[in-house]
């Protein structure tokens, strides 16, 4: 047996794969998009066959790169996400709702009553963020048929024919008992899903079947949501460490141990992986809007694309006061106010686009920075450094900003795409029960560290501004009321 194993990362815009050898590292890798849709009133979906097609086109161009074969094979996933599917023949009855889809924000509104007992209950705060809400809404809204799950379910299913979920991925969905990490029927009553069908929860690594859709027949042994696996991969164990990813959104993951941290931050308190009956928990703060903005300020035709914001914002040596909230799909941890819309004030007739790239960064980067000082204050243990990954970690601008509004070193991972490294350890360690999680990781070195270039006055004056701005929106205007949902058939 060689150990050599495929990991594939299922993401919101696209699925990313490697070929991992434990003596030569990365030894192949392939990629394939998804297309979610955004259309109005928050709706985020995308085609459960393209996930699955992505999943299966990914992982085969890894294999096909590496040229040599793999013993198992290791599914990372979005969390969040879900949809209905007919269990008796695998085929979707929904769309994906993807987790920044705002439309359960009824069922949320709803069940206010019973926010803190299920914050008590499941660690998370009730939102539409999280899966149990918009898993609700399908049933409300869209059909009562199937069984609906998060997507990572319903590709296992099409893989294996398991019917199965890791333990993190159902601390994602609120209905999941945090202390237990089993299924609360106490949550299950609230949201209306007391009947429903339920994957098993299994540990992040091991066998859960065998599937033969990148060619051969392979073994599936290693699971997990994939901010966790990034959190693995990026080594971060101690209470001075933390690590960010940047993609989609923004989401800053710190290790609590073996029990879970109910702080008062505004952070979720989360499974971090379940490994031999052995639950690790950690904290989770949220940004919904980081690459998702970018493509936005792509879409008005302000830069061509990610690789275009250094470029545009270094023409101007600041923001020229413009402060951006790039509360697109509602602000997370730790306001969660899923109602507020994004802002952007300052503008003036000498406003360019490099002022609003920079201004797009600072935004990023000073909602991550209120995430660092919720998990200071939750831990009681100051960050020594922040740790990230994702693909936004490749602008200069960015990092930099982060360094300065945080006055900490930031450490940019080496390989961009580290969620498949922490599911391709655990993939290992389901092969080879024996194997010590520090073995089964890569080793981590930084390929830069940005160190902060400014004062803690003036990052202090810089981040003062961003909260003013998004103190004005959280006393806004009442948004509308939701319209009534429609009547499932």
């Amino acid at each position: 047996m060689t150990g050599r194993v495929l990991a594939v990362d299922q993401g919101t815009s696209g699925t990313k794969a490697l070929v991992l050898c434990p003596e030569r590292g990365v030894i192949g890798s392939g990629a394939a998009p998804v297309r979610p849709r955004y259309r109005p009133g928050g709706v985020v979906e995308a085609d459960p066959a393209e996930l699955l097609s992505s999943v299966v086109d990914a992982g085969r161009r890894a294999l096909a790169d590496a040229g040599e074969p793999v013993d198992a094979v290791g599914l990372a996933n979005q969390g969040e996400t879900v949809l209905a599917w007919d269990p008796a023949t695998g085929t979707p009855l929904t769309d994906a709702v993807v987790w920044q889809d705002r439309r359960a924000e009824s069922v949320c509104h709803g069940l206010a009553e019973h926010a803190e007992s299920l914050r008590a209950r499941t660690g998370l705060p009730l939102d539409p963020y999280f899966a149990g809400p918009k898993m609700a809404w399908i049933r409300r809204s869209l059909t009562r048929a199937g069984t609906v799950t998060t997507s990572d379910v319903w590709l296992i299913h099409q893989l294996t024919g398991a019917f199965v979920t890791d333990a993190a991925t159902a601390g994602r969905t609120q209905l999941l008992d945090l202390d237990r990490v089993e299924w609360s029927p106490e949550a299950l009553e609230i949201f209306g899903l007391a009947g429903e069908r339920l994957p098993r929860i299994v540990d992040a690594a091991g066998p859960v079947g065998t599937t033969t859709a990148f060619g051969a027949e392979i073994p599936l042994t290693g699971l997990l949501v994939d901010q966790q696996a990034a959190l693995l991969a990026q080594h971060v164990t101690g209470p001075s460490t933390a690590k960010c990813t940047y993609g989609t959104g923004a989401f800053l993951l710190a290790p609590t141990g073996p029990r879970p941290s109910r702080g008062t931050g505004g952070l979720v308190s989360c499974v971090a992986w379940r490994l031999g009956g052995r639950t690790e928990y950690c904290l989770d703060g949220q940004v919904y809007t980081a690459a998702s903005a970018v493509r936005w300020l792509t879409d008005l035709g302000v830069v061509s694309g990610a690789g275009d914001l250094d470029a545009v914002g270094s023409a101007v040596p600041d923001t020229g006061g413009v402060t951006f909230v790039p509360a697109l799909a509602g602000l997370a941890a730790p306001w969660w106010r899923s109602d507020v819309r994004g802002s952007v004030t300052g503008l003036g007739l000498d406003t360019t686009a490099g002022h609003l790239v920079r201004a797009l960064c600072e935004g990023i980067a000073a909602q991550v920075a209120e995430l660092a000082d919720a998990v200071t204050a939750d831990r009681g243990t100051p960050l020594a450094a922040l740790r990230v990954d994702g693909g936004l970690t490749r602008s200069a601008l960015l990092m930099q900003t982060q360094a300065d509004l945080l006055q900490l070193p930031v450490e940019v991972s080496a390989v961009p795409d580290v969620t498949a490294l922490g599911v391709g350890a655990v993939a290992r360690m389901g092969l080879d029960p024996g194997l010590p999680l520090h073995r089964a990781l890569p080793p981590r070195a930084p390929a830069t560290v940005y160190e902060p270039r400014i004062d803690a006055g003036r990052a202090a004056e810089r981040r003062s501004a961003f909260r003013a701005a998004v103190a004005a929106l959280l006393d806004g205007p009442a948004p509308p009321p939701a319209p009534p949902p429609a009547a499932p058939h």
